[in-house]
């Protein structure tokens, strides 16, 4: 008998006369549900190497990354002794990290414009 959600069944009687039990809910699905453990096993970087790769495009700047962890600039975790990271959020943190710049550009340009008059 599948595995129910409740593991409850519930007797039944059939047009012969013989009772036998039914399940009260449905069934489980036989394959596994998608949903956020899932779609995190995607999303995660391990390693200096890893988060490089995503960052710089290539391996060998995982120094750089070392040394933005170092001095806490990059969202980071760890897992036991490695670095790890999400790639949903080092997105997130270049997207704040633009904006900032380019409101500190624009602060800067209108302060030049006051100054220049």
């Amino acid at each position: 008998m599948p595995e129910l959600e409740t593991g409850r069944t519930a007797p039944t009687e059939h047009a012969d006369g013989v009772a036998s039990r039914a399940p009260t809910q449905t069934a489980l699905a036989a394959t596994p549900e998608k949903g956020p453990a899932s779609s995190l096993s995607g999303d995660i970087l391990y390693g200096a190497d890893g988060i490089a790769e995503f960052l710089f495009g290539d391996r060998k700047h995982r120094r750089k990354v070392y040394n933005l962890v170092e001095t806490g600039q990059l969202p980071v975790f760890r897992l036991g002794a490695n670095i790890c990271a999400r790639k949903s959020v080092l997105v997130d943190w270049i997207s704040r990290q633009e904006s900032a710049a380019t409101l500190a550009a624009a602060g800067q340009a209108e302060a030049h414009q006051i100054t220049a008059r």
